[in-house]
């Protein structure tokens, strides 16, 4: 967890750092289409920190439950998975 940690952290600095920026540039009245090509950038950041988080998931609390050959902890780890999924294809 300690790499995925300080990686997911770095990347949210990097996240911080990018929206600051933006605002910056809105502050600045610098050009719509500039500004938007920034906010798609901090879209693709956000989504490679939620990929990073669900990994970890996947990979420990996920297949803890499944190792765990509770039917009810296996069902939870699932239930929130598809819920995270269909909140993502909105």
């Amino acid at each position: 967890m300690k790499a995925n940690k300080e990686k997911t952290l770095d990347r949210l600095s990097r996240l911080a750092g990018q929206v600051r920026g933006v605002a910056k540039m809105v502050e600045s009245d610098r050009y719509c289409m500039d500004i938007l090509a920034q906010t798609a950038a901090i879209r693709s950041a956000v989504l490679g920190v939620e990929k990073l988080i669900l990994e970890h998931h996947a990979q420990h609390c996920v297949s803890s439950a499944i190792e765990s050959g509770d039917p009810e902890e296996q069902r939870a780890k699932f239930d929130e998975l598809i819920g995270l999924l269909q909140k993502a294809s909105r």
